[in-house]
């Protein structure tokens, strides 16, 4: 099913918006040749990640489509696009650019809201129960103290607190 974009709906300074973003400046080398969609092992198991449509919906203004969507958090950075891009386009920089914009935009994977929560809740990305640190001190280990105050302050002072759970 094709999908219908409203012209009113295209941002047509998106592309210079990128274009300003580190990672962003080769958007417009690109010429959709498909080299980086058909050497993308990430492309091989999700059809959702297509750096080619990315770039070319990104170029066209689709800002919201672009933004909104799970398919700028795939790449893995594996840099196979890039090494085999005849125009020399970064599409890994390019995908962590188009990240760096969603975030600014309020747009944040739930993977990333889950990781800021927890580092929020315990100050790292797991959480050390009293089991845990009687384990450690078991074997020669010191306990982990349970000290959340300063990645909090840190949190509020960068303005990171905005996307921990139930604070939005």
């Amino acid at each position: 099913m094709e999908q219908v974009i409203k012209i009113s709906e295209l941002d047509k300074n998106f592309k210079y918006q990128i274009l300003k973003e580190p990672g962003g400046e080769g958007l417009l080398k690109c010429f959709a040749c498909g080299t980086c969609t058909a050497s993308c092992p990430v492309r091989e198991v999700d059809e959702k990640f297509n750096p080619r449509k990315i770039i070319r919906m990104a170029i066209l203004g689709m800002k919201k489509e672009v933004l909104e969507n799970e398919f700028i958090w795939l790449c893995a950075g594996c840099y196979i696009c890039q090494e085999r891009c005849p125009q020399d386009v970064r599409i890994t920089d390019l995908m962590g650019a188009l990240r760096n914009i969603a975030v600014k935009e309020g747009f944040i994977h739930p993977s990333f809201v889950a990781q800021i929560d927890f580092l929020h809740k315990f100050g790292r990305l797991y959480e050390v129960t009293e089991f845990d640190n009687k384990k450690r001190v078991k074997n020669g280990l010191p306990e982990i103290k349970h000290m959340p105050e300063e990645i909090q302050k840190i949190f509020e002072e960068t303005g990171v607190a905005k996307f921990v759970e139930g604070e939005q």
